[in-house]
């Protein structure tokens, strides 16, 4: 088999730390794994290694919004999480968040603004949130606070390299909330409380830069209604295998919105749906034959493969 990691985008570093432990797993349960950092010639490198399925541990562009998926798709090659629209969908916040509405789920207001525009001048009254619309790992992202001067000019700098179009949103206060979805199932939520600041990229991958509460200690028409949300825009979006939703809980004036879903989790030290999935007791080890069995059971007319099998059959 082979673990595809490292990428191009952005997030090439958490890639990296993801691929890493679902290697190691998959090589403790008997795998051949064929490591793969995927290039511009992806589609020659697989065809030459002829792989039974793929462990898709990219994220980002060029991994996680459609791109590769079709490419796998093209070679007939069964690969790990969801397919290409789905895929394509969940990494544009933008489309996403109109499907998800459409379907029930409530997520934040705002729009997208041509970069330029939104470091001119405030485009909606503080405190609001602008994102890059194609990136996830909170990478380039920018908390406007109440009473601002002006917004971020990071915005027009030339080593911008996040695209012309910006999501920007009005910033829903409280409670950093996330949801795993398994099989169309939602496992558990977790409440993210980072040691400073908000749910960065140094408080989701550095070594205690975050506290996670899990179950979410909230109230339980909260709770249930966030695992609902979750598995709605799991469904909405046409995931398959794991997912992981991010929300925004307002407990004061009890609003949650659902802010995306992210189609290839992380899997590093750090994460949030290995942890969930232990919760129910599923360890990390199981979760990673899970998600590759069920890559190969959905690509393969010949049903699930186990990768305890002996190298050079269906493990390699």
């Amino acid at each position: 088999m082979a673990l595809l990691w490292g990428g191009l985008s952005s997030e090439r570093d958490v890639s990296l730390s993801s691929g890493k432990e679902c290697g190691a797993a998959l090589e403790r349960l008997g795998a051949k794994v064929s490591y793969v950092d995927a290039g511009r010639d992806l589609a020659q490198v697989l065809t030459a290694l002829k792989p039974d399925v793929v462990f898709n541990a990219l994220h980002g562009e060029w991994g996680e919004d459609g791109c590769v998926q079709g490419i796998l798709e093209t070679l007939a090659i069964p690969y790990s999480h969801s397919g290409v629209l789905a895929s394509a969908l969940a990494m544009d916040k933008d489309k996403s968040k109109a499907v998800m509405a459409a379907a029930g789920v409530v997520v934040p207001g705002g729009g997208l603004f041509n970069r330029h525009v939104a470091a001119a001048s405030h485009v909606m009254a503080t405190p609001y949130v602008i994102k890059p619309n194609a990136e996830g790992s909170s990478v380039g992202v920018f908390i406007v606070a109440e009473g601002a001067n002006q917004p971020p000019q990071e915005l027009i700098d030339p080593s911008w390299t996040f695209g012309e179009e910006v999501m920007v949103e009005p910033y829903i206060r409280g409670r950093e909330l996330a949801v795993a979805v398994m099989d169309g199932k939602a496992l558990t939520v977790t409440d993210i409380l980072p040691v400073s600041g908000f749910y960065d990229y140094a408080a989701k991958y550095a070594e205690g830069g975050s506290k996670h509460v899990l179950p979410a200690e909230i109230p339980a028409h909260a709770y249930e209604k966030a695992l609902e949300m979750a598995e709605r825009a799991h469904a909405a979006l046409g995931c398959r295998g794991v997912t992981r939703s991010d929300l925004r809980y307002d407990d004061i004036n009890d609003i949650l919105v659902l802010l995306e879903v992210n189609t290839q989790p992380g899997m590093t030290p750090t994460s949030l749906v290995p942890e969930q999935a232990a919760l129910k007791g599923v360890e990390f080890d199981s979760l990673v034959l899970w998600i590759t069995e069920d890559a190969y059971a959905r690509g393969s007319a010949g049903g699930v493969a186990s990768v305890s099998e002996a190298p050079g059959e269906s493990a390699r």
